[in-house]
């Protein structure tokens, strides 16, 4: 009994030691975020008449749009500013010139009130026009000011109907402000007018376009969207690969930006000295409709052409980003003027796009590069992550093995014994 409580009580020790290993590194992240600006973003929707057509799941696009965004205010994180704006939900007449000023803030970007904003979402009916353009310029005026990440998240089900103003060169207009917002488009119906001109105004700003026919996949992917928002800001570095290694540029610590058209490689170098360990990790975007079942490709080589170390990562069609990562420890030299180690990063991509889709430009990609310090044989981080702390459980499970058989044995001796007399 008391061998029983000793063991109990090293459990509990042990547990309490790596509680509290991940709750200061926790406190640490909490007391960073809060110094930071607050992320804000705006939901702009589309209320015109189109949007009463049935055909999401059995019910009407407006239905489907009200359910994501309900789901969507549930799940909205605390430091995220949130507002919604809308497109076509006011004017019933056919004035065009009238038609095209209807956009209106429907809650205002700020600490979020779900009940307020709920009950502001379900007074809307599919009405007027489609002023794509108009409500981009006052949706970057709604976001205007503050620090932190700006987005737009735009959901649709047609093209704008007020042109001459351009919705493309709208969105081209505020990324050339330089004020760091980013728009993403939603369309809801797979129209290759609609896809392109979504397509066009998410490129513009380093957005990303989602063809959405489900009413889940419109929840999940508006969600995702929002909680991107509270992401730590990173600016991305824009880079341009090369199908060789031999002219890739050479790549510091860092995120970097690029495009790679489909089906084909990128390469990029980075230099790592001996005791150095290279760590990377790629992402690539669907930022339009391509077909289901591919994969991306990240591999380290020589700059002869050996593979060093790999990471693969597949999809099936059911998310918008792919990604795979790898780490390549550089060994210490015995000599203290060994040079660096050129390695080729090489990323490929099997995504074909689907029939009718534009090629053109390539898929957005990002490349996260870091190359620290190896870790020292004595300190060296454990298979799962727990470092030198597998030692102590490893020795505890060890213990408890040995004390097993031990008494397993002894039992099995008492009742022969027990037996025998």
């Amino acid at each position: 009994m008391i061998t029983r409580q000793r063991l109990a009580a090293g459990i509990c020790a042990l547990l309490a030691t790596l509680s509290a290993g991940v709750a200061f590194p926790a406190g640490a992240v909490a007391d960073e975020t809060d110094s930071t600006a607050s992320p804000k973003v705006e939901l702009v929707l589309d209320v015109s008449g189109s949007m009463s057509a049935k055909d999401m799941d059995g019910g009407s696009r407006m239905a489907a749009a009200k359910q994501a965004f309900n789901e969507v205010l549930d799940a909205t994180p605390e430091e995220v500013q949130l507002g919604i704006r809308t497109l076509g939900a006011n004017y019933h007449g056919n004035d065009r010139k009238t038609g095209c000023k209807d956009t209106a803030q429907l809650y205002p970007v700020g600490t979020l009130n779900r009940t307020e904003a709920k009950t502001a979402v379900a007074t809307l009916q599919p009405t007027g026009w489609t002023p794509i353009g108009p409500a981009l310029l006052k949706a970057a005026d709604d976001l205007n000011g503050g620090d932190g990440s700006r987005r737009i998240v735009l959901i649709s089900d047609g093209e704008d109907t007020c042109q001459p103003l351009d919705p493309c060169e709208v969105a081209r207009e505020i990324a050339a402000k330089g004020i760091g917002l980013t728009i993403d488009t939603l369309g809801l119906v797979p129209d290759a007018k609609t896809r392109d001109q979504l397509s066009c105004i998410a490129d513009a700003t380093g957005g990303t376009y989602t063809s959405v026919q489900h009413k889940e996949e419109l929840s999940d992917r508006v969600g995702q969207l929002v909680d991107r928002a509270a992401d730590p800001v990173v600016t991305p570095v824009a880079t341009d690969g090369t199908a060789q290694c031999s002219s890739a540029p050479t790549l510091k610590s860092g995120l970097y930006t690029d495009r790679e058209e489909f089906g084909k490689q990128r390469f990029y170098r980075v230099d790592v000295d001996p005791g150095q360990e290279l760590r990377a990790s790629v992402s690539v975007g669907a930022d339009r409709e391509v077909n289901p079942d591919y994969g991306v490709l990240l591999r380290a080589v020589t700059v002869h052409g050996r593979e060093i170390v790999r990471g693969e990562g597949t999809g099936n069609g059911r998310t918008d980003v792919i990604s795979t990562g790898l780490r390549y420890p550089k060994a210490e030299s015995d000599d203290d003027n060994a040079p660096a180690e050129t390695v080729c990063l090489q990323v490929t991509n099997s995504f074909s796009a689907a029939s009718g889709v534009k090629t053109t430009p390539g898929l957005p990609l990002e490349l996260t590069v870091d190359v620290v310090d190896a870790p020292s044989s004595s300190s060296d981080v454990a298979s799962f992550g727990l470092g030198r702390g597998w030692w102590l459980l490893g020795a505890l499970v060890l213990t408890g093995f040995v004390a097993g058989l031990l008494w397993g044995w002894l039992s099995r001796w008492r009742l022969a014994v027990w037996r025998t007399n």
